[in-house]
């Protein structure tokens, strides 16, 4: 086990069991803590539970930069910030899925932290495979290269519409597929209606949303290996990126529409680190340069979006 974790990391195996045993106890405070139909919701509650999940993961990152290198501490910083600004893409679609389903908004954090849990569960598995790939296979490289450049022309040309209608053909299939009803039991994800055991909107909204995530982890995981090539970056970042969805879409959820560039922003992102891993033979662009470069383009289409919906208020 040492010996394969050697050949994908820098970093010991003991700090691979820390920091997921720090995870789980995170997300046990999580549950206990903001999981209340009482407390959730509140914009202002979302807010501080936001911020508090950026300063762990700055305060991680800070103290992994410390221990291993300011080299791999960038890698970091730039791999969370990517996975963060993809995160926040995915949340338009979240918003979709809850419309889809009709979820009351006390019943959405429920849903948002099992999503969120198997989320994690995926990423790390992908993460893993995809080390261990890149590790045997150079050539995949090129490949990641290439998703991310189509990815980022496909953000360009895909409308809210066509989201929607892929949303409604994935509600159907579900349907068809597991027993299920219109009726909600509290914030349970099953009932059982003429004797028979369905699944609640919420079950449905929670499978919609797991499956969304494959799709996203497609885009995220070349993306993160396009910034290093250690697993526990990748693996570390792209976690507690993911940790803080749930409260960023209650600080998002009523004006994340309004942020109309971040779609672009996003696959101006996606293009240059897809051509920054198909020329990475020829030609390194050095971790700094990719987080200023990154780091520059979010903050443009933040910036623009803010503006141009400010205009549109007066």
């Amino acid at each position: 086990m040492n010996e394969f974790v050697s050949e994908i990391s820098i970093v010991p195996i003991s700090l691979w069991i820390s920091f997921c045993f720090g995870i789980v106890i995170l997300l046990i405070i999580d549950l206990s803590l903001f999981g209340k139909e009482s407390t959730q919701g509140t914009r202002k509650a979302a807010l501080i539970e936001s911020g508090i999940w950026v300063a762990i993961s700055l305060a991680f990152n800070l103290w992994f930069g410390y221990t291993y290198g300011k080299e791999l501490g960038v890698e970091f910083l730039t791999g969370y910030l990517v996975e963060k600004s993809l995160s926040v893409d995915n949340l338009f679609v979240i918003l979709l899925i809850f419309s889809s389903f009709k979820i009351p908004g006390k019943h959405q954090h429920r849903v948002l932290f099992y999503g969120v849990l198997g989320a994690i569960l995926l990423r790390a598995f992908f993460i893993i495979i995809g080390a261990q790939l890149l590790h045997l296979f150079h050539w995949i490289l090129y490949l990641f290269g290439g998703v991310l450049i189509i990815t980022a022309v496909k953000l360009l040309r895909d409308t809210d519409e066509k989201i929607q209608v892929k949303e409604r053909w994935s509600l159907q299939i579900l349907k068809s597929i597991i027993p299920s009803t219109t009726t909600f039991n509290g914030n349970h994800f099953f009932l059982i209606e003429n004797g028979v055991r369905k699944a609640t909107p919420l079950f449905l909204a929670l499978i919609v949303i797991e499956v969304t995530d494959l799709l996203f982890a497609v885009d995220s995981i070349p993306a993160v290996f396009s910034i290093t090539q250690d697993a526990f970056v990748a693996f570390a970042s792209n976690i507690l990126a993911i940790l803080g969805l749930r409260a960023l879409y209650f600080v998002l959820a009523d004006w994340v529409d309004k942020l109309r560039y971040l779609k672009p922003g996003l696959a101006a992102v996606l293009g240059f680190i897809g051509f920054k891993m198909i020329l990475f033979d020829v030609f390194k662009v050095p971790s700094w340069v990719s987080l200023l470069v990154i780091f520059s383009i979010l903050l443009t289409a933040a910036l623009s979006s803010w503006y141009v919906a400010k205009l549109k208020d007066q």
